[in-house]
């Protein structure tokens, strides 16, 4: 064989035929799938990849030279930009997405629905700080008790749905998963840290410190129970209840995400409606005390005193609602399309969840108050049910009383620590631009909890500052989510909405500033059992 007939044998055309190269038919993808502004570690497809949707004929174009455009996609996406909504897509804009998102607790997981957000919602809404609402009405008396509980819990639903609506931005294509991350879009970031940093952590920080106080007191409580007068045992001191609690606490918190603590919520869920319905309905059944008066408390002193002690019962209200500075990172966990965004199944969660919300604090509030009157402790209505129903009640709805608070302690501890876990370890996330290692989450959320379990022995009073803690959280729940809407939304100027939001928002602000006054004037004046490092 000659060197041409070899060389032939080998050689390839430059150029290939038509006839036998077919052209590689474009990618096909749903409309929604288009639009999806999921914050996944592989982000979809952008809109310069020559993406079809499906159902359209792909639009061919043949060169001047004969030759077929090859057609496959080259993937030229960065890594942090995701396809956005229609009003965007049409703007030819992107939306810069934090891929950083996928390595931390509260948006690593999107795979939330409406179960999970009325389980969320029901483990953050009621607590142990609704136990203290009967405390407020010998102040306020029958009516304005009443009428004021139901203004505020219509107002911080009205807020709750701002919250919601403003989770995604249209006009900006980005989802807000932090409270304070809408703050800063809002605000700005300086001013976002100043009015809202102080009062999530106390929310967050707070609330851990004050589930470990109540935790405590109910596990030493339930084993006084349980054991009965004739145990011999010798009985755990409180601070090693306090610390029970906590490794009870950490040991469940190495629970990876948000989502992944459902089913906790719903335990926790359970348990505190369980033991608001049982405590209200022992108070009711067993009637009235001896000397109950139902009459305001009068004193003798300036009008000043009795508007300060008016103001602290509005914080004590107040602080009976919580959980709007968890509502954006529970509606972070689902996932959105233009189709179906995720605003839709957060409502439905939402609405179930403060449907039972509202049937445990209304006859909390009522029913305590119609039982003890004015003879209501300020511990609020478990300090009560122990101190006057000790002995006229069995053991066993005592008993399953304090298991269902300790129950529902822990599992709250879960879901308002988890925005200080994503906080800590977005510090890491951040500086090293990689996912926390394997042992370092652990650690971190260990270190957290016994942290917060020192604060609980260092101020084992924080829960006689109820009305302080009220005031100073209150604009989260009652005031900035009415200045986000409308610097966000931008309504009508001087129309109903408009009227409505500035109305609403300006009076939360002036109810927090007086409402914290008068709480710092009943401590200078009345004084508090400071008893550091010495929990009773």
């Amino acid at each position: 064989m000659s060197e041409a007939d070899e060389a032939s044998n080998y050689s390839y055309p430059a150029t290939p035929r038509l006839a036998s190269t077919p052209a590689t038919p474009p990618i096909s993808a749903p409309p929604s799938q288009l639009h999806s502004p999921s914050l996944s570690r592989s982000p979809l497809l952008a809109v310069g990849d020559q993406i079809e949707p499906a159902g359209k004929t792909p639009r061919t174009s043949t060169p001047r030279n004969g030759t077929p455009r090859n057609l496959t996609p080259r993937i030229r996406t960065p890594r942090f930009i995701t396809p956005l909504g229609s009003p965007i897509r049409k703007a030819l804009k992107l939306t810069r997405l934090d891929p950083q998102d996928a390595w931390l607790p509260i948006t690593e997981s999107r795979n939330g629905n409406a179960y999970y957000a009325a389980f969320h919602n029901l483990c953050a809404g009621i607590g142990i700080q609704a136990l203290v609402l009967p405390v407020a009405f010998p102040i306020l008396g029958w009516a304005w008790g009443i009428i004021f509980l139901t203004l505020t819990f219509i107002w911080q639903l009205y807020t709750l749905y701002i919250l919601v609506q403003l989770h995604e931005n249209v006009e900006t294509g980005m989802r807000y998963s932090r409270y304070l991350q809408l703050c800063g879009a809002t605000f700005g970031e300086k001013l976002a840290k100043w009015l809202a940093f102080l009062p999530l952590l106390q929310l967050s920080a707070g609330t851990c410190v004050a589930l470990i106080i109540v935790g405590g007191t109910s596990m030493k409580t339930f084993y006084q129970i349980t054991c009965g007068a004739t145990c011999t045992s010798q009985p755990l001191t409180t601070v090693e209840w306090y610390l029970v609690f906590t490794c009870a606490a950490v040991v469940l918190s190495q629970l990876p995400n948000l989502n992944s603590i459902a089913g906790v919520s719903l335990v926790g869920a359970i348990t505190a409606v369980g033991y608001c319905t049982i405590i209200w309905v022992v108070s009711v059944a067993k009637g009235r005390l001896p000397g109950v008066s139902y009459n305001p408390v009068q004193t003798d002193k300036e009008g000043i005193v009795r508007a300060v002690d008016v103001l602290n019962a509005l914080g004590i209200v107040a602080f009976a609602f919580r959980g709007h500075n968890l509502t954006l990172e529970i509606q972070a966990t689902m996932p959105s399309s233009e189709k179906h965004p995720s605003t839709v199944p957060m409502w439905k969660g939402v609405k179930f969840a403060y449907l039972i919300i509202a049937t445990c604090l209304f006859p909390i509030a009522i029913g305590g108050y119609w039982a003890y009157g004015q003879l209501i402790p300020s511990g609020g209505m478990l300090v009560a049910l122990i101190a006057f129903h000790a002995t006229d009640t069995s053991r066993f709805i005592l008993g399953l009383t304090s298991l269902f608070v300790i129950i529902s302690a822990v599992s709250s501890f879960q879901i308002y620590g988890m925005p200080m876990f994503d906080d800590l370890e977005s510090l890491y996330v951040r500086r090293k631009k990689k996912p926390c290692p394997w042992w370092l989450r652990p650690l971190i959320r260990t270190i957290y909890g016994f942290f917060m379990f020192f604060i609980a022995v260092a101020i084992p009073f924080l829960g006689s500052l109820a009305g302080l803690i009220g005031g100073i959280a209150l604009p989260v729940t009652l005031a900035y989510p009415c200045f986000m809407w409308l610097k966000v939304k931008k309504p009508k100027a001087y129309g109903p909405i408009w009227w409505l939001n500035w109305a609403l928002g300006v009076l939360g602000i002036i109810l927090s500033v007086l409402v914290t006054a008068s709480g710092i004037y009943v401590i200078a004046d009345t004084g508090i059992k400071a008893n550091f490092f010495d929990p009773q």
